[in-house]
């Protein structure tokens, strides 16, 4: 076994491994995402039964093995226990942790999206923000992180930066109003739409939940981001199924 190391990171998954161990995937700054057993940690009175959990954020102390880390300590600054106590603000949290897992890879370089992430699930606990937009505002910003993202600068047909009205699922992007021809599936969009969305793509992941929507940006928004996400992730997310069928009461 090789010499313990100290990571920062996000605990996106916990489950039972063997009769009293967890394997916990952990999203970190300095590997990207990893895989680590916790022995024991299943048992009443161990000291890594909480910090195994999924959201906690701290550092972690481990030793890398050769397909796996084995996690011996923890020491933990945000549980982001109100979302544990919250039915509405866990299932959200718990999609935000399975898209990050599906974006991010061992030895990459994840720490934006680990921030954003981080960031996210504190927004969730914001009784202030709407959550539906704080999903909006992540799932945009980690397609952007991901490279798969709309152009919403400029006309993907001609490069235009003005009169932005159209957006096309099959153009992947924005359509100005003389290209409106060639993109027969165009969509009007309200300018504050556009706004809305530029600005998430533009923004520091720091400054991201600034902000509000009227109704009509916030459908808008659902509507092409649900698309997006149909056409460009290429697995089903089960937190997200539960929480599409609960959403009305989060």
């Amino acid at each position: 076994m090789r010499d313990a190391v100290t990571l920062t990171g996000i605990v996106l998954s916990s489950a039972p491994a063997g009769e009293y161990d967890k394997r916990v995937v952990i999203l970190t700054k300095e590997r990207g995402k990893i895989t680590a057993f916790a022995r024991g940690a299943r048992r009443p009175n161990s000291a890594l039964l909480a910090s195994t959990g999924s959201f906690a954020f701290g550092t972690f102390l481990l030793y890398e093995g050769r397909d796996a880390y084995s996690l011996v300590q923890a020491n933990i600054s945000n549980y982001f226990s109100e979302l544990m106590s919250d039915f509405g603000g866990a299932y959200y949290g718990m999609y935000f942790c399975e898209l990050a897992d599906y974006y991010t890879r061992e030895n990459n370089n994840e720490i934006e999206i680990m921030k954003l992430l981080y960031q996210s699930l504190r927004a969730l606990c914001k009784k202030s923000l709407n959550r539906e937009l704080v999903r909006y505002i992540y799932e945009l910003k980690i397609f952007q992180f991901s490279g798969e993202y709309p152009e919403l600068f400029s006309c993907t047909q001609c490069g235009n930066q003005e009169k932005l009205k159209y957006f096309s699922m099959y153009h992947a992007g924005m359509v100005c109003e003389e290209c409106r021809v060639k993109a027969k599936d165009g969509l009007v969009l309200n300018p504050s739409t556009v706004y809305a969305m530029q600005y998430i793509l533009s923004t520091a992941v720091e400054k991201l939940y600034t902000f509000t929507v009227s109704a009509e940006v916030l459908a808008e928004l659902r509507m092409i981001l649900d698309r997006w996400r149909e056409r460009y992730l290429d697995k089903t997310m089960k937190s997200l199924e539960i929480l599409e069928s609960v959403k009305d009461i989060c």
